[in-house]
């Protein structure tokens, strides 16, 4: 079989975690290249490569990201670069004929989702978004078990980011960037898990406040409500300062039981209905820790690739993501309720 080749753009920390997971693909996966605008984190990647590996990587590195996507030998790129990057670089990739892996969020405004959206759907490549909380094993049980019917219907879904940011602004400050509120940037993880789950929310409402990281320029704690079809109702918390160990605890409700997860523990807690007794017995279901999934993810992209499969995460649930994420900051700006908008 024929490897697709493979390169990141950038060699930002969660590019480590891609090109794992490319490495962990050996039978359909290769790493080509890499680029950075930053020389000395290119020499460190070289190094955690050849640590990683047992000896010299052999692959290419640029400073220059469109060098890079003018080589022929090149199939497809994951655009692993600070999120202001991501549209510029993946409109360019998808132009110069690479299928693309684009991380979370797939960008900043609904005006480059827009862009996006068209070009990925003028493309004859594939286009993929990194959401990988839908890889994380926890997630996925979760996600099979309401599919499933194990909890009956829905009535209410709740899922957090927890992460202190204090300490990690982002190489250059890009964190610190007032165009990348934190409910958008991390939060998105939370809001795209809730949509997998229970569909898109189609009107919100968010309070947030700034207490915790008073010197940046965006508001490091919100809380937002949803309102999900089928009469579901939904909250999604999110803190860039909070003091306590990252987590995204996450919670579904149903008619017949309950779902208790999160992406950081060994099992996940299901209540269900015993109907002989007729109260609710816990069982816990051991599960994977594994919350940066992207072996799963670039395996799914993969395949999808070569055996050309219909992408699940596609551009349009990457923009769905984004809209639904900005609706609830517009919210806790506006103090009103604040309907959804899908027009891409």
């Amino acid at each position: 079989m024929k490897k697709l080749r493979f390169a990141t753009l950038s060699a930002m920390g969660i590019a480590r975690s891609h090109i794992k997971g490319i490495i962990e693909n050996p039978e359909t996966c290769e790493l080509v290249a890499f680029s950075d605008v930053d020389p000395e984190r290119i020499e460190a990647q070289l190094a955690w490569l050849e640590e990683t590996l047992g000896h010299k990587p052999d692959v290419r590195t640029y400073t220059d990201y469109r060098e890079l996507l003018a080589c022929d030998d090149i199939d497809a790129v994951v655009v692993t670069a600070a999120d202001q990057a991501h549209c510029e670089m993946s409109l360019a990739a998808l132009a110069a004929g690479k299928h693309v892996l684009c991380e979370k969020p797939m960008t900043l405004s609904l005006d480059e989702c827009r862009q996006m959206v068209e070009a990925a759907n003028a493309s004859d490549r594939k286009f993929m978004v990194g959401q990988v909380c839908r890889y994380a094993p926890g997630f996925v049980k979760a996600h099979e078990l309401v599919k499933s019917g194990a909890i009956g219907e829905l009535f209410f879904v709740e899922s957090e980011y927890a992460h202190d940011y204090s300490k990690i602004p982002g190489h250059g400050g890009w964190r610190l960037d007032p165009r990348r509120h934190g409910f958008l940037g991390g939060g998105c993880h939370a809001v795209d898990l809730l949509r997998w789950i229970a569909g898109d929310p189609y009107e919100v409402y968010a309070l947030a406040n700034r207490k915790m990281l008073s010197t940046w320029p965006t508001d490091d704690c919100t809380v937002a409500v949803m309102k999900f079809p089928n009469d579901v109702i939904g909250k999604v918390f999110v803190s860039t300062g909070c003091k306590r160990n990252y987590t995204m605890r996450s919670v579904f409700y149903g008619s017949r039981g309950t779902i208790i997860c999160d992406n950081t523990s060994p099992e996940i807690t299901l209540f269900s209905v015993d109907h002989e007794e007729g109260h609710t017995k816990p069982t816990m279901i051991p599960i994977e820790i594994n919350n940066h999934n992207m072996t799963a993810e670039i395996r799914e992209f993969t395949d999808c690739i070569i055996n050309d499969l219909p992408i699940k995460t596609t551009v349009l649930e990457g923009a769905k993501t984004v809209a639904a994420a900005l609706a609830c900051v517009e919210s806790s700006k506006t103090g009103v309720p604040v309907a959804v908008k899908y027009d891409f």
